[in-house]
C-alpha cells in the first residue's frame, strides 16, 4: 500500500522534473513509450468497466496524464530545438510511420487533431456537462425513491445507505468529469500550438545557429516536429476516447465489449438483411464480388449461428423451468423458519380498499407522507424513528387499517377514500350531513362527508381533512405515544455515538462508566414516555454526568434530567404567552403522599391505601375535565419530591394528564392555579 502511494508521488515529482531538467534521449524514449502504454491501459479499463463509478478516479487521473503528456512535450521540444535529437521513438514516427515525407506526416497530424478536438473532445465535453446537470437535478427524486422503497420494506437500512452514497458519488463524479473534460480540450489546443512553435523555431534555429539551408532545415525539423506531434497525439486520442466512453457509459451487467456484442447481435434476422444488402450492392454497382461476398457471407453466417444458439438456449431454459420443482428441504430448512421470527418495529397494514393510498400510480402519496412523518418526529422527539413497513392485508376489512408496534396492534381505524373527515368546532350544524364517526388520533366526534358537502362544512366552521391526512396524523400521534417502546439499546447507542462526535468528554464522563447503555436507555425512555423530547441530548448528559456518580436510580436520574430541561418543558407547556394554567396538589395531599413513599434497596414506591388512591384519581379527573372543557391542557403542578410518584399513581387511569414540578418551570412563567387536588 505504501509502495503504491510512493509510486504515485514519484510520478508527480517526475513530471515536475521534466518541466525543468533536460532529459537524455534514451530516457525520453522510455517515457514516450510509457505514455502510450498508460493511455492504452486507460482506454481498456474504460471499456471493461460496468458503470462509471467503477472508474471514479478517472477525472483526477485524466489531469495527471494530461500534465505528464505536456511535460513530455516540453522535454521533447527542448531536445528538438537544442540538439535536433529527441530520441529514436520520435525519429521512427517521423521517418518510418509517415515514410519520411514531412508533408504527409503533417497532414496525418492535422487529421488526428481534428478528430480529437472537433469530434471526440467536443462530444465528451457536452455529454459531461449534460450528465452533471441531469445528475444533480435527479438527486432529490432518487432520494425520495430510496426513502419510499425503504418505507415499503423493499430494501434494508444498509442498502438504503449504500444507494444514497452511490447517488452522492455519482453527483461528485459527473461534476468532476464536467471540469476534467476541459483538460482534454485544452490539451488538444496546446498540442497544435506546440507543433507550430517547434516547426517555426526549429527552422529558424536550423538556419541561424546550425548554418543549414532552408530546405535542409525544413526537412529536418518538420520530420522531428511531426514525429513529436504524432507520439503526443496518439496517446491523447486514446485518452480522449476513454473520456467519451466513460461519460457515455450507462450502468449494465457487462463491460463494453459484452454489451456491444450482446445488443448489436440481439436480432440475428437483421444480419441477414445487412448481408443481402451487401450482395445487392455488388449486383447493382460495379463493386467486385471478391470484396462483397466475404463480408456478406460473414454477416449471413453469423446470423445463422446466433439464431441456432438462441433456439438452443430457449429450449434449455424451458426444460430447466419444467424440472424446477421446490423441494421440501427448502420449506423445512432452519433458515426459512428463522425468517418468520423477524418482527418489524413499526408496521402499517391496510385492507385492499385502501391500496390507492400507497399506490403512486393511482396518485397515492402515503409513502412520501411516512418519510415526512419520520423527519418530523426526528425533529420533535430527538430520536430516529424506525422504518415503517407498509403492506396490504386481505384479512382486514377493505377500508380498515391498523398500526403495529413490535408486532402488537396499538391502533386501528377505518377510512372512506371518497369522503372527507369533518370535525365539529364544538357545536353541531344541521346543514352538515354525513356519516357519524370518531376522529382516530384524538377521539373527537366527526363526520364522513361527501365532496359536495365539503364547502358547506368549511363555511360552518368544521375542520375538513382528506383521508391521507387523517391516517398520517393517526400514525404520527401513535408513534409519539409509543416512542419509549421504540427506543432500545441499539438505538440509544447510535444516539450516544452521534453525540460523541461533538461532545467526546461529556459522553466519556457518563458511559460506559458510571452508566451503561441500558441505564441511559431507561432514562431516555422515561422522558419520552412523558412526552419530553430528548433532542437536547447534551443537556441530558450534563445532568447524568452531574448526578450519576451519586445514584444509579434511573427514575431519579430522569427527574434530574427534567430539571435540566426546564426551559424546554416551560416552552412546551406555557407556549409563547408564557402563561400556564394548572391544577395543584393541596398541602395536605402532598404531605400524605410524602409519608406514603416507601424506600427499599430495590428503589422507592408510593404506598397509598386504596381509598386515598381512589380519591386522588377522582380529584385529578374532576379538575382535568374542567380544564378540558375550557380548552386547556390538563397539567398538574406539584413539588419535585412527589412528582414522579403522583405520575405513576394516575398514569394508568389518566394518561393525558401531564404532571410537572416547580423545578421544571422557569421563573419567568406565569402560573395560573385553576383547581386544587386532594386525597381525602
Amino acid at each position: 500500500m505504501i509502495a503504491r502511494d510512493f509510486s504515485v508521488l514519484t510520478f508527480v515529482i517526475l513530471i515536475i522534473l521534466m518541466l525543468v531538467i533536460p532529459l537524455p534521449p534514451v530516457l525520453l524514449d522510455l517515457l514516450i513509450i510509457a505514455n502510450i502504454g498508460l493511455s492504452l491501459v486507460v482506454i481498456l479499463v474504460s471499456m471493461n468497466m460496468k458503470e462509471p463509478l467503477e472508474f471514479s478516479i478517472f477525472p483526477a487521473l485524466l489531469l495527471l496524464l494530461t500534465l505528464f503528456r505536456l511535460g513530455l512535450n516540453v522535454s521533447t521540444t527542448r531536445a528538438i530545438l537544442s540538439d535536433a535529437n529527441a530520441g529514436n521513438v520520435i525519429d521512427t514516427f517521423g521517418d518510418f510511420v509517415v515514410g519520411g515525407n514531412a508533408l504527409v506526416g503533417l497532414v496525418v497530424f492535422l487529421i488526428l487533431v481534428i478528430i480529437q478536438f472537433v469530434v471526440i473532445t467536443k462530444g465528451a465535453e457536452r455529454v459531461s456537462e449534460v450528465g452533471a446537470r441531469f445528475t444533480l437535478d435527479a438527486m432529490p427524486g432518487k432520494q425520495m425513491s430510496i426513502d419510499a422503497d425503504l418505507n415499503a420494506g423493499m430494501i434494508t437500512d444498509s442498502q438504503a445507505k449504500e444507494r444514497r452514497e452511490k447517488i452522492e458519488k455519482e453527483a461528485d463524479f459527473y461534476g468532476s468529469m464536467d471540469g476534467a473534460s476541459k483538460f482534454v480540450k485544452g490539451d488538444a489546443i496546446a498540442g497544435v500550438i506546440i507543433v507550430l512553435i517547434n516547426l517555426i523555431m526549429g527552422m529558424v534555429i536550423g538556419m541561424v545557429q546550425m548554418k543549414l539551408s532552408f530546405g535542409e532545415s525544413a526537412q529536418m525539423f518538420t520530420l522531428l516536429t511531426v514525429g513529436d506531434g504524432l507520439v503526443s497525439q496518439i496517446p491523447a486520442l486514446l485518452v480522449s476516447t476513454a473520456t467519451g466512453i466513460v461519460v457515455t457509459r450507462a450502468a449494465s451487467e457487462g463491460n463494453l465489449g459484452y454489451d456491444i456484442s450482446n445488443q448489436l447481435l440481439r436480432f440475428p434476422s437483421m444480419l441477414y438483411v445487412a448481408g443481402g444488402t451487401i450482395l445487392l450492392l455488388s449486383i447493382l454497382a460495379p463493386i467486385p464480388f471478391q470484396v462483397t461476398i466475404p463480408i456478406a457471407g460473414l454477416l449471413i453466417g453469423g446470423g445463422w449461428i446466433i439464431s441456432r444458439q438462441k433456439n438452443r438456449l430457449a429450449e434449455t431454459e424451458a426444460s430447466a423451468g419444467a424440472e424446477d420443482v421446490p423441494e421440501d428441504e427448502d420449506r423445512t430448512s432452519p433458515e426459512s423458519v428463522m425468517s418468520l421470527l423477524h418482527i418489524d418495529p413499526i408496521e402499517f397494514e391496510f385492507g385492499y380498499g385502501l391500496i390507492p393510498l400507497a399506490d403512486t400510480e393511482q396518485g397515492g402519496d402515503l409513502l412520501d407522507r411516512v418519510v415526512m412523518i419520520r423527519r418530523q418526529l426526528a425533529l420533535e422527539l430527538g430520536m430516529i424513528v424506525p422504518v415503517v413497513r407498509i403492506r396490504d392485508n386481505i384479512q382486514l376489512q377493505p377500508n380498515e387499517y391498523r398500526l403495529k408496534i413490535k408486532g402488537t396492534e396499538v391502533a386501528k381505524g377505518e377510512l372512506l377514500l371518497d369522503h372527507y373527515l369533518a370535525m365539529s368546532p364544538g357545536y353541531e350544524d344541521e346543514r352538515v350531513e354525513g356519516i357519524d364517526t370518531v376522529e382516530p388520533a384524538f377521539q373527537m366526534p366527526a363526520k364522513w362527508i361527501s365532496d359536495s358537502m365539503k364547502e358547506v362544512a368549511e363555511m360552518a366552521g368544521y375542520t375538513v381533512v382528506d383521508p391521507p391526512s387523517v391516517v398520517s396524523t393517526h400514525i404520527t400521534e401513535e408513534i409519539k405515544r409509543h416512542a419509549h417502546e421504540l427506543l432500545g439499546r441499539e438505538e440509544t447507542q447510535k444516539l450516544i455515538d452521534h453525540l460523541k462526535e461533538s461532545h467526546t468528554i461529556l459522553v466519556d464522563d457518563v458511559t460506559p462508566d458510571p452508566l451503561s447503555t441500558g441505564a441511559v436507555q431507561k432514562v431516555l425512555a422515561k422522558l419520552l414516555k412523558e412526552h419530553i423530547s430528548i433532542k437536547n441530548l447534551p443537556a441530558i448528559f450534563e445532568a447524568l454526568a452531574d448526578y450519576a456518580a451519586h445514584t444509579k436510580d434511573t427514575e431519579l436520574l430522569a427527574e434530574y434530567c427534567r430539571q435540566h430541561l426546564s426551559k424546554q418543558i416551560t416552552t412546551q407547556y406555557a407556549g409563547e404567552q408564557n402563561q400556564l394554567p394548572v391544577m395543584t396538589l393541596s398541602a395536605a395531599a402532598e404531605k400524605t403522599i410524602v409519608e406514603a413513599i416507601k424506600h427499599t434497596e430495590h428503589g422507592s414506591y408510593l404506598n397509598l391505601n386504596p381509598e386515598q388512591s381512589q380519591a386522588l384519581i377522582e380529584s385529578v379527573s374532576k379538575e382535568a375535565s374542567r380544564m378540558a372543557q375550557q380548552n386547556m391542557t390538563p397539567v398538574l403542578l406539584c413539588s419535585p419530591a412527589v412528582r414522579m410518584y403522583v405520575k405513576e399513581a394516575i398514569e394508568k387511569y389518566l394518561p393525558t394528564v401531564h404532571v410537572l414540578s416547580y423545578n421544571e418551570m422557569e421563573p419567568t412563567v406565569e402560573i395560573q392555579s385553576i383547581g386544587m387536588v386532594s386525597v381525602s
